[in-house]
């Protein structure tokens, strides 16, 4: 019997180091952004970013099935995953940024440290998430809102200006959906979120064939628009309406 449990012990173990090295592959995947934003290559940069995004979306379901907290008590998974969405929600995003030039002139650096010295302040707020499960304040997804940037082909100005309102809401306690782990419309919100990442990944390829998606494939880029709202909308009437009592 006891050696039944050692062994189910050292499974336990294994299948935790297993999901921690599957989290810190989200550096790699950071790692390759970076090569590829000093190439040159935005759309090969913010795919690796979506690889990141990707691996930290399925990481904390894989650490919450596998109780690896209590299986690794030594190694504390949360700041790993923190170190790591740092890197690749705010440092490589602000990278982007200043590199490829989405600011106005003399604009780069300051919104770039911007972006960096306001996404420390999420990562260290330990109200970050409500009760139900929206984050409370701007939750530092600049990999999102450059992204963003690429795709709409946005001027440089209105970038500037969504850069300052969105630093300043780290420090608001307005609601931004979490979309797979707020109750509420979940359903809808995943299938959306699918429908959306769908949308971006294609719409990055696309735009490095072509410079006006919204002439040259109107029907993605109104629908990654759309979608985008939704999210927008849904978080905007937590904020103003409280929680949501439908789902």
């Amino acid at each position: 019997m006891k050696k039944m449990l050692d062994q189910s012990s050292d499974l336990d173990r294994v299948r935790a180091w297993a999901v921690h090295i599957f989290t810190a592959s989200g550096a790699l995947a950071g790692l390759m952004s970076l090569i590829h934003i000093f190439q040159g290559d935005a759309a090969g940069a913010l795919i690796w970013l979506g690889v990141a995004l990707v691996i930290d979306t399925l990481d904390g379901p894989l650490a919450r099935r596998y109780s690896i907290d209590k299986a690794l008590p030594q190694v504390d998974g949360a700041i790993l995953d923190h170190v790591i969405d740092y890197t690749t929600y705010a440092l490589i995003p602000a990278i982007f940024l200043y590199y490829f030039d989405f600011m106005p002139e003399g604009w780069a650096f300051p919104a770039a440290g911007l972006i960096l010295v306001t996404s420390l302040y999420c990562f260290a707020n330990k109200s970050l998430k409500t009760n139900d499960n929206f984050f409370s304040g701007f939750p530092a997804t600049w990999n999102l809102v450059v992204l963003c940037f690429y795709i709409l082909q946005t001027p440089a100005t209105l970038n500037l200006i969504v850069v300052l309102v969105c630093a300043a809401l780290t420090f608001v306690p307005v609601k931004f959906v979490h979309p797979f782990r707020v109750r509420a419309l979940r359903p809808l919100t995943m299938a959306l979120t699918f429908v959306w990442a769908g949308l971006a990944l294609y719409l990055v390829l696309e735009r490095g064939a072509n410079s006006n998606l919204a002439s040259s494939d109107p029907l993605a880029y109104w629908g990654f628009i759309l979608v985008s709202i939704y999210f927008l909308l849904i978080s905007f009437w937590r904020s103003i309406r409280g929680k949501l009592d439908f789902g």
